[in-house]
């Protein structure tokens, strides 16, 4: 892959090379995701819909944070 370098000043007024953009122009799938996340489907059973809940639920509404969680 070839990559494209920009040239820009330091904070010293020095110039240096860095890495353009690297990505690939398009736009991204959005299966799963947004209206429909088809989570539904994925846990077929009702003991793994509910743990699924009860985690998510945990993480947002518990007072357990490890490091940088705890700054909301």
């Amino acid at each position: 892959m070839d990559y494209k370098h920009v040239e820009k000043d330091q904070f010293n007024g020095k110039k240096v090379k860095i890495l353009a953009e690297s990505y690939e122009p398009g736009s991204p799938e959005t299966i799963g995701c947004g209206k429909d996340p088809d989570w539904r489907g994925k846990l077929v059973t009702r003991e793994n819909k509910l743990n699924y809940l009860k985690t998510a639920e945990r993480y947002w509404y518990s007072t357990d944070w490890f490091g940088s969680e705890g700054k909301k």
